[in-house]
């Protein structure tokens, strides 16, 4: 498995989180949803905000494969009507890693 971790640096305002909250629901995570071969590669997405807006969003894939197909998506994802691309910087820093461990109890998605 491997993982990409975006980084957002804080401190970001109300309008830039209420900007990435509507295009991760509305518009990123239907077009990952919807494409057969992600939904066969994703294993966990986590996104962790902290008060000052500072953000990791945290994916999961079986291979680096379908992390990059995860990217090429958002990437080339149209924006919704009222989006505004100048509250949609990206992340600070985004790295990918192998993943070497992982553990999951309850099994119970949030």
């Amino acid at each position: 498995m491997y993982a990409h971790v975006a980084c957002f640096d804080g401190p970001r305002s109300a309008e830039l989180i209420a900007a990435d909250d509507r295009a991760g629901k509305e518009r990123i995570l239907p077009a990952i949803e919807a494409d057969e071969q992600m939904r066969e590669e994703l294993v966990a997405l986590l996104v962790l905000r902290q008060p000052d807006g500072a953000e990791l969003a945290i994916t999961v894939c079986r291979t680096e494969a379908g992390l990059e197909r995860g990217r090429t998506i958002i990437t080339n994802s149209e924006l919704l009507p009222g989006e505004d691309p100048a509250l949609l910087p990206g992340p600070d820093r985004l790295a990918t890693y192998q993943v070497v461990a992982s553990r999951m109890w309850n099994g119970v998605p949030a």
